[in-house]
């Protein structure tokens, strides 16, 4: 799942760009699609982290090259969150504390409701 998720993402990046990418991630027809052909049953729940999840893991060594970063997660993942986000700004030079503080005001606003996935995805200039 993870290596697929990568080359497909890597490809996507190379051949259209980044913003190409995000945009097909941020598509919900698109991303449920593409977590199935990643491996995941269509209907199943979870396919947003589990997706993400593989992407993060896979996407980790290629931030530097394709510009992009991608941070958070369920459970205890998602609460290193904010620590992700201000490290990735000191590397690549965005403000990573005001997407930190963001992340967290977004999980106190969800989390007596539902249970959600802490997810953002940083690109930075190559």
């Amino acid at each position: 799942m993870t290596r697929l998720g990568t080359v497909i993402s890597e490809a996507i990046v190379h051949h259209y760009g980044r913003d190409e990418l995000l945009r097909r991630l941020a598509h919900p027809f698109w991303f449920q699609s593409f977590g199935a052909v990643m491996g995941m049953d269509w209907h199943s729940s979870g396919i947003t982290t589990s997706v993400i999840g593989a992407l993060k893991r896979g996407l980790a060594p290629l931030g530097s090259e394709l510009g992009i970063h991608v941070c958070g997660g369920r459970g205890k993942h998602s609460r290193q969150t904010p620590h992700e986000l201000v490290t990735i700004g000191e590397r690549v030079g965005f403000d990573g504390a005001a997407l930190a503080k963001a992340s967290r005001l977004i999980a106190k606003s969800t989390a007596p409701r539902c249970r959600t996935a802490s997810i953002f995805i940083c690109t930075a200039s190559l």
